[in-house]
């Protein structure tokens, strides 16, 4: 049995370089010290290139070869891109099962599974907290007997804006009351701690758009979700699912910070506006992502799809994307989500 591919190399500084010299992946810092990877031993998963580095088409040529996923992203660690095989796209018939979900019956289901899922996990992180749950909302979405997508799409999405408010009063209790937010804002937020939300939240986005392309879905066509120019609707139903272990690793993360731990920074909002917005500073950002992309190796007590009783998150998030499109397929009588809190929360 080979090695397991578990390097994740991570470039959240500046002025790295990344290449390749006689047989290995060579990371090469500012002040010249280098890190060898071993091309034979293949062990690298990831790699995240933050603006201010270095890497040679050389190696992007391998690592989109070998399927080694590459995220870029800005100096304060958003996602922009990724780097996709175009082999990808070779599994036509995925993706005409996806679109065929439009008609069938399948995405109605999908829909359904994505809130539920959602609301389940939302319940076990509060419950985790001892905080009030709210396990009705489960049973009037599959109460639901809309089969008309578009018109379970607006009552569904009724459902889970209700639900999200009762959750997020409850969750914001848990942190500190001088950075506490009212309520919850995802659009150009002000609060720093809403804003925080929003990058950890498209950190998980390009997880789960990596995991969709790898088991080849069109990201852009969702079902809960509609679908509109620029918005990536299957990634956006799809990560409702882990939402809530993003806010539990948050829960966590924020319980010592304090107001002088952010920034606020004089932005234009429109034309003739402008506004202030707050920010973790530099260096608590970095540290966070950090710690975030640790988080998703993380366990989970939720059974492999081949062997093993529990898996990391990030596997986990793989997996589910596999299984559902393996229901798209008509390879899957059903599809629910599977849904868990870390072992270490």
């Amino acid at each position: 049995m080979g090695k397991k591919k578990d390097v994740k190399i991570i470039l959240d500084t500046y002025g790295n370089y990344l290449g390749m010299e006689k047989g290995c992946i060579v990371l090469r810092d500012k002040k010249k010290n280098e890190t060898r990877y071993p091309i034979v031993e293949n062990l690298v998963s990831d790699v995240v290139l933050n603006s201010g580095n270095m890497i040679s088409t050389g190696l992007l040529c391998y690592m989109g070869f070998w399927g080694i996923d590459v995220l870029v992203s800005t100096r304060y660690g958003r996602p922009v891109a990724v780097l996709k095989n175009l082999d990808d796209d070779l599994h036509v018939d995925t993706r005409v099962s996806q679109y065929r979900g439009l008609k069938n019956g399948k995405g109605c289901h999908m829909a359904r599974a994505f809130v539920a899922g959602k609301i389940l996990g939302q319940n076990k992180l509060l419950a985790k907290y001892g905080l009030e749950t709210d396990e009705s909302y489960v049973d009037k979405i599959y109460k639901e007997r809309e089969h008309r997508l578009s018109l379970l799409r607006r009552r569904l999405l009724g459902l889970e804006g209700k639900f999200g408010r009762f959750y997020f009063k409850q969750v914001f209790r848990l942190f500190p009351e001088e950075i506490r937010p009212h309520y919850r804002s995802s659009y150009r937020a002000y609060d720093g701690v809403n804003n925080i939300f929003n990058l950890a939240y498209r950190i998980l986005f390009w997880k789960c758009y990596k995991a969709l392309l790898q088991a080849h879905l069109e990201p852009y066509l969702g079902y809960l979700h509609k679908m509109e120019f620029g918005r990536p609707s299957m990634v956006c139903d799809f990560m409702e699912l882990y939402r809530h272990l993003i806010d539990g690793f948050l829960i966590e993360y924020c319980k010592d910070l304090k107001p002088s731990d952010f920034k606020a920074k004089n932005e234009k909002l429109s034309k003739s506006k402008v506004g202030k917005r707050v920010y973790l500073k530099d260096s608590i950002t970095k540290d966070m992502v950090g710690k975030l992309f640790e988080y998703f190796q993380t366990k989970v007590y939720i059974p492999r799809v081949k062997r093993g009783l529990r898996q990391e998150i990030e596997t986990l998030i793989d997996e589910e994307a596999f299984l559902m499109a393996r229901y798209l397929r008509m390879k899957g009588e059903s599809w629910i989500p599977r849904i868990a809190l870390p072992e270490s929360m």
